[in-house]
C-alpha cells in the first residue's frame, strides 16, 4: 500500500513537468497569432486612399489590393508589386501606391498573412498572373523593411519577370545576390530611421548592381514609408509624411520609367 501511494505522486510530479513545457508553447503561439492578427496600420488617411477617384481606380483582389490609372489598366504598361513591411497593415501602403498609380502605372500591394511577407514570399506570383493586369509588360517589386528582404529574394529568383527593384529601409539579404542583375534599383532611406539597422544595410550593398540608386531623405524616418502611425523604436520625423512619401514615389518613378526605356 505504502509503495502504491508514492508512486502516484511521482507519476503526477512527472506529468506536471512534461506539461509545463506544452503549456509554455501554446501559450508562445497564441501571443504570436493575436501579435500577427493586430498590426500597426492602416490610419483613416489610408484607409481614404483605398477609394477610387478620377485619377486612380482602387480594387480589391484575392492577393491584396490593385490600384491602376482611372483610364483603365490597359493604359497602364509597367507596375510596381509591393511587399509591406512587418507587422504593418498592407492598407498602410494606399497613399503611397495610389500616389505612384497617378504617375501612370499599375501598382499591387500584396496582403501578407499576419502580415509578414516571409509567410508568403512568393505572394508575387498571384499579381503577375491577374487578368486585370495583363496590358503589364514590365514588372518591378518593392518592399519596406522586412517587405523589402522579401522582395529582393522573389526578384532575384525571377529574373525574367522583374527588372525592378524598390527598398524602403531594407535591403538585400545573403539568399538575394542581385551584384550581376540587370535589375534597376533603388534604395531609399530616411536619415532619422532608428529601426533599420544600418550596418547591415551598409554591408548588404555589395549584394546590388553598382548602378543601384541610393537616396536618403534627409529628416525621415521608418514609419513613414508607409502610413500607420508611431513604430516603437522609431526616431521622430523632422519632415511631413507627405515630404518623405514625394521623394520615395519620384525614386520609384525613376526605376520604372527605366523599365520602360529597357529594349
Amino acid at each position: 500500500m505504502t509503495e502504491a501511494t508514492g508512486v502516484k505522486p511521482a507519476r503526477r510530479r512527472w506529468w506536471l513537468l512534461a506539461a509545463i513545457p506544452a503549456g509554455l508553447i501554446a501559450l508562445a503561439i497564441v501571443a504570436f497569432l493575436v501579435w500577427g492578427l493586430t498590426p500597426l496600420g492602416p490610419t483613416d488617411s489610408a484607409l481614404a486612399a483605398l477609394e477610387s477617384g478620377d485619377d486612380v481606380t482602387v480594387s480589391e483582389v484575392s492577393g491584396g489590393w490593385l490600384f491602376v490609372p482611372a483610364a483603365g489598366s490597359a493604359e497602364a504598361t509597367s507596375g510596381l508589386i509591393f511587399y509591406p513591411g512587418g507587422h504593418v497593415d498592407a492598407r498602410s501602403y494606399a497613399p503611397y501606391a495610389r500616389a505612384v498609380a497617378e504617375r501612370g502605372y499599375a501598382v499591387a500591394i500584396a496582403k501578407m498573412p499576419l502580415s509578414l511577407a516571409v509567410l508568403n514570399p512568393n505572394a508575387a506570383d498571384d499579381v503577375l498572373s491577374m487578368p486585370e493586369v495583363a496590358s503589364v509588360r514590365q514588372w518591378g517589386i518593392g518592399g519596406h523593411s522586412l517587405g523589402g528582404v522579401m522582395a529582393a529574394r522573389y526578384a532575384a529568383a525571377h529574373p525574367q519577370q522583374i527588372g525592378g527593384l524598390v527598398l524602403l529601409a531594407s535591403y538585400a539579404d545573403s539568399s538575394a545576390d542581385l551584384s550581376a542583375a540587370p535589375l534597376s534599383v533603388a534604395s531609399v532611406t530616411g536619415s532619422n530611421d532608428g529601426v533599420l539597422n544600418r550596418s547591415a544595410w551598409e554591408a548588404a550593398k555589395v549584394l546590388l548592381p553598382t548602378e543601384a540608386e541610393y537616396v536618403s531623405i534627409v529628416g525621415g524616418n521608418h514609419a513613414q514609408f508607409g502610413d500607420y502611425g508611431p513604430q516603437p523604436g522609431d526616431n521622430p520625423a523632422t519632415i511631413s509624411a507627405e515630404e518623405q512619401r514625394t521623394q520615395t514615389v519620384q525614386a520609384t518613378g525613376r526605376v520604372l520609367s527605366r523599365l520602360e526605356e529597357a529594349p
